[in-house]
């Protein structure tokens, strides 16, 4: 019995020995296979970093206004009698565009116009007496009082009735009438909007840093990316206060709209272009690679051999962006290969494979 116990237990630390060492020998045998293995050159497209005349500006968001633009409203309440205009008109100056009932307001001019040719009358009447020594000093003051009374009358009255022609305060296109014929509306009720669409107004607002950087009249261009419309324009307001909450200040510029493809309200883009400067070094943004140790770029070098090229990880500092361009202040120089695509894949000292058949980036400045 202690014979076959030991026999038992001779053969299970043979067999825990073999798995021990069949283990250790397969770990030690992948790691000399995959220690004698040269991994295959990364594919990535590179650049030759040149200094470039930069072509600086200032990016913000717009939003468009028409350079006149206002709500009509109802001057007098009462039953629209007519709508003399259709929505997308282009308006004139004092053309008519609404009808408020008017018969009260006509009725009442009617009775003051009677009213001043009776004083009138009397008034005269007033005046011939006093001239033939008859009548009193104070009757024709009277008189000429009522006259006085009686045109006063007579305007408010045709006032009045002016008030319920409702004309355009200026040329533009109107909008879509908010009332119908028959309908009571009361004083201040908003019937159309009227915009004047030819000259339009883009505010927006720049960081506290740049204002020096704006000119009055200095030029701007505006885009929008709903129908591709582009247009150049210039400052013609500059708040003189910095928001002390967003420490932005509001810019507005003007632009022509003579195609008459933005509206009021539109989102646009908007770039003040900055005096050009020479001799900056630009690469295109994918170039840049930022993690927490700070910002880099891989450098192409060469291999040991003639064939073989390596990348160097280079930490930069960067300065402005500009487009799809980004300077680089410190950390390469003009004549340097750049890997602009594929850096994902690399470590430093790692061989590459150069593969420029695409290109992935604008000019600086665009």
């Amino acid at each position: 019995m202690f014979k076959r116990l030991v026999i038992a237990v001779i053969l299970l630390g043979l067999i825990v020995g073999g798995i021990v060492w069949f283990k250790y020998f397969r770990d030690e045998m992948i790691a000399q296979y995959l220690g004698g293995m040269v991994p295959p050159p990364v594919p990535v497209s590179t650049e030759k970093v040149e200094a470039v005349t930069w072509e600086p500006g200032i990016e913000a968001i717009g939003t468009a206004l028409s350079a006149r633009g206002v709500d009509l409203a109802i001057e007098s309440g009462g039953l629209v009698r007519a709508i003399l205009f259709a929505a997308n008109d282009r308006i004139t100056k004092d053309q008519h565009l609404v009808q408020i009932d008017d018969d009260s307001e006509a009725a009442s001019l009617a009775a003051a116009e009677a009213a001043l040719s009776v004083a009138l009358a009397d008034a005269n009447r007033a005046h011939t007496l006093s001239e033939r020594g008859v009548g009193a000093a104070n009757t024709v003051e009277s008189a000429d009082a009522q006259v006085q009374s009686a045109r006063a009358q007579v305007a408010q009255v045709q006032t009045a009735l002016d008030s319920k022609k409702l004309v355009a305060p200026f040329d533009g296109v109107i909008g879509i009438a908010q009332i119908e014929i028959g309908q009571y509306v009361a004083t201040g009720t908003i019937y159309a909007t009227l915009q004047d669409l030819s000259h339009m107004r883009v505010d927006f607002a720049v960081p506290e840093q740049q204002i020096e950087d704006l000119t009055m009249g200095g030029p701007v261009t505006v885009t929008s990316e709903v129908g591709n419309f582009s247009a150049t324009g210039k400052i013609i307001a500059i708040e003189p206060r910095v928001d002390a909450n967003s420490r932005m200040v509001s810019v507005r510029a003007e632009v022509e709209n003579t195609s008459g493809a933005l509206y009021p309200g539109q989102f646009l883009r908007v770039r003040i272009a900055l005096p050009k400067e020479d001799g900056v070094i630009a690469v295109p943004q994918t170039a840049v690679s930022s993690t927490l140790y700070g910002d880099s770029i891989y450098v192409l070098r060469q291999g040991e051999t003639a064939e073989e090229q390596k990348v160097e990880q280079v930490f930069v500092t960067i300065g402005r962006r500009s487009g799809a361009r980004i300077e680089v202040v410190e950390g390469i120089a003009a004549g340097d290969e750049i890997v602009t695509s594929g850096q994902n894949r690399l470590t430093s000292g790692a061989r590459v494979k150069v593969d420029n058949s695409v290109v992935l980036d604008a000019p600086a400045g665009e």
